[in-house]
């Protein structure tokens, strides 16, 4: 659930009709601040909502840049560039060893174990896997956008193929991890 909340903006955004994007990052934009708003009253710390003030940072520019020409030729490349910036987001959380998905674990895991280094670990291969599909979809769908299919079928199976993959990875692997964990323990 926490995944699902982290990445609203972006589903809300890329559930709205591509033909109203200006309103579609707006509602984006509207929900991104809504979930910092609500995460941050519940104390979470900034550090835990690396991809939510991204996610508003991104849709806030987009929103203005569609407002102000809803003709613009990024329209067309909303979809890439969406993925692109989630991309960079990971990106840049992995090289300043602050990996997005340590603060998303973190909601869920006892303190006690936030500081050992196969948690931390298991949270670099983890936004590592985020940040490769994020960074794969976002040249598909700007192929997609060059070929004149940016908002077809094929390309939203890729957009939602980018969240789903690493998030059966995600499980995957944690699962993995944690049987691993509990083998060495006997």
């Amino acid at each position: 659930m926490t995944y699902l909340r982290t990445f609203l903006p972006w589903i809300v955004f890329a559930a709205l009709p591509s033909g109203s994007w200006q309103w579609g990052a707006s509602a984006a934009l509207v929900v991104a601040v809504a979930l910092i708003a609500g995460q941050v009253r519940a104390g979470v710390g900034l550090d835990a909502l690396i991809i939510e003030l991204g996610s508003a940072v991104f849709f806030a520019v987009l929103a203005v840049v569609a407002f102000a020409d809803h003709d613009s030729g990024v329209h067309d490349y909303s979809a890439a560039l969406s993925s692109g910036t989630l991309a960079v987001i990971a990106g840049v959380s992995l090289a300043i060893g602050k990996p997005f998905t340590l603060g998303i674990a973190k909601r869920t895991t006892p303190r006690e174990v936030w500081g050992l280094r196969p948690f931390v670990r298991t949270n670099v291969v983890i936004t590592a896997a985020w940040t490769a599909a994020f960074a794969l979809t976002a040249l598909a769908l700007a192929f997609e956008a060059q070929s004149g299919h940016g908002h077809s079928t094929p390309a939203t199976l890729v957009q939602v193929a980018g969240f789903a993959v690493p998030m059966v990875f995600t499980v995957r692997y944690v699962a993995h991890v944690q049987a691993r964990a509990g083998q060495s323990a006997r």
